[in-house]
């Protein structure tokens, strides 16, 4: 008998959901005297891949947790899957936490399973999909083993298919990608990007600034309990202007005068900001001066930039140490 594995595109059980799927205003979280999320809104497009972005310690799992309903708000106000109260749409949400726990004795398919029973999913269909699932996931051979046999990895993938096993129309990833190898990894963005495709909505929070910035439409960049940005990856990359690097074989002429202020020589290479009016001029300089034109490229600044124009150097080095310890 054939199992149907991939995500459900519509539900009649499913609350009506309109254009956002997470619609969270001013949520503020105290732990004693310290203020671990100050004022934070976030909104999730329905069908959407969303990031959470930020060093540890910046509040990332301390929202999700609001967000889900785990811990409450002291002040503020979340609407999930259309619903004041996240408990009351919990069968319909996914929720990875950054501490794994699967019980070691447990056979992989049953683990899978009871995931998707404490979600509502009947242990004899839960059983059916589990199954169904670790085929699809080349893991069909380790079906009947218990979880203290598999690789870490495996392992990960088991609860990461237990995540899934429900169908849910809202999955929550808290550093999804936190200890698996390149391998994995790369499983795992397909994963989400088949969930994003048949219409669940996705969000996870990550301290690795290229998995954010391959997976998702937008993003909230998060330091200190605040978020500085909010928006489209491109909007974040829209900040910043591109830079250009030109190689010329003339070190001089009149063309020079043509070059943006602050151009960095560097030998036969001139390195410089993008000017607003396009490089269209400076080629014409360039050209009529007989410059000697040997190579122009120009590089549009990545997520890293923009996350360092908005968080800050001191929260962009702390990503790079997080994301260097977890590779040691």
């Amino acid at each position: 008998m054939t199992v149907d594995t991939s995500p459900p595109t519509a539900d009649p059980s499913t609350p009506a959901l309109g254009d956002l799927a997470i619609d969270a205003r001013g949520l503020i979280k105290n732990f004693d005297d310290f203020r671990a999320v100050d004022g934070v809104d976030l909104q999730v497009r329905t069908g959407s891949i969303f990031g959470i972005l930020g060093p540890n310690g910046a509040g990332k799992t301390t929202i999700l947790r609001m967000l889900l309903g785990i811990i409450e708000p002291d002040d503020g106000q979340r609407i999930i899957l259309g619903s004041e109260n996240p408990l009351k749409v919990a069968q319909h949400v996914g929720y990875l936490p950054e501490e794994r726990g699967l019980y070691p004795g447990m056979k992989a398919v049953e683990a899978i399973a009871f995931m998707g029973a404490l979600r509502g999913l009947p242990l004899k269909e839960g059983r059916k999909r589990a199954r169904a699932l670790m085929a699809e996931h080349g893991l069909g051979y380790a079906m009947e083993r218990q979880i203290r046999q598999l690789s870490k990895g495996m392992a990960q993938t088991v609860q990461l298919l237990g995540t899934i096993v429900h169908r849910p129309r809202l999955i929550v990833l808290d550093e999804p990608f936190s200890g698996l190898d390149a391998l994995n990894q790369q499983k795992l963005e397909r994963m989400i990007r088949a969930q994003a495709d048949a219409g669940v909505t996705v969000i996870f929070s990550t301290h690795v600034i290229a998995h954010a910035e391959r997976l998702c439409e937008e993003i909230a960049i998060i330091t200190g309990g605040k978020v500085p940005f909010h928006g489209k990856v491109e909007t974040a990359r829209d900040r910043l202007r591109p830079q250009v690097r030109l190689e010329t074989r003339e070190l001089d002429g009149p063309w020079r005068a043509a070059l943006p202020p602050g151009t960095l020589p560097d030998g036969h290479y001139w390195h410089f900001t993008l000017p607003d009016i396009g490089v269209e001029p400076l080629l014409r300089a360039l050209i009529e001066g007989d410059a000697g034109i040997l190579s122009l490229s120009i590089e549009r600044p990545g997520l890293h930039d923009a996350f360092v124009a908005i968080a800050g150097e001191a929260a962009a080095a702390e990503l790079v140490r997080e994301q260097d310890e977890k590779i040691a």
